[in-house]
């Protein structure tokens, strides 16, 4: 079996199914089990939740992402980790073959409009309340969180997941 970032930390079943996830997508698994692991603390709990947004679940659903995919906030909160990867390929299947870099997957996540825009684009600024609710992506502090600085927290994640502790 191929081993992949935080592989040590999930299930068989679940990483068989994010490698499946990402060949249909065109990127790396670890890329994707990197990005999972920053929106949920590295826990991948179905159920965490951000109590600002309510996002919840692999990759954070919002509400009304949630209700475009059939499902509810609820329902993904009780789902197990593998039930929910069905969601999170749904989600990405517009993305399919423009996802192929770690920055492109994790703006798919966190900022759609993104794919495939340089590092320099801002996604969010002051005094707006996407900035707000993610101003700790703020790596300079000027305001303004652009791609470059967002995916570097991702960055990290897949780094500490390819580690010997956590990759399998």
């Amino acid at each position: 079996m191929v081993e992949v970032a935080w592989g040590k930390r999930v299930s068989a079943k679940f990483k068989s199914e994010v490698i499946a996830i990402s060949n249909e997508l065109g990127c790396d698994p670890s890329h994707l089990m990197a990005a999972m692991a920053f929106e949920t603390g590295e826990t991948f709990s179905p159920s965490k939740q951000n109590s600002a947004s309510k996002a919840t679940g692999l990759i954070q659903f919002m509400p009304n992402t949630a209700s475009s995919l059939g499902t509810s906030i609820a329902a993904l909160k009780a789902m197990s980790a593998e039930e929910q990867l069905d969601y999170v390929q749904k989600y990405f299947a517009p993305h399919i073959g423009k996802v192929g870099s770690l920055s492109s997957l994790y703006m798919a996540i966190l900022w759609p409009k993104a794919v495939g825009k340089p590092d320099a684009y801002v996604l969010f600024a002051e005094p707006s309340k996407p900035y707000k609710l993610n101003k700790g992506l703020d790596a300079n502090k000027d305001g303004q969180v652009t791609k470059g600085e967002a995916a570097a927290k991702v960055q990290l994640k897949l780094n500490r997941g390819l580690s010997a502790e956590n990759r399998g």
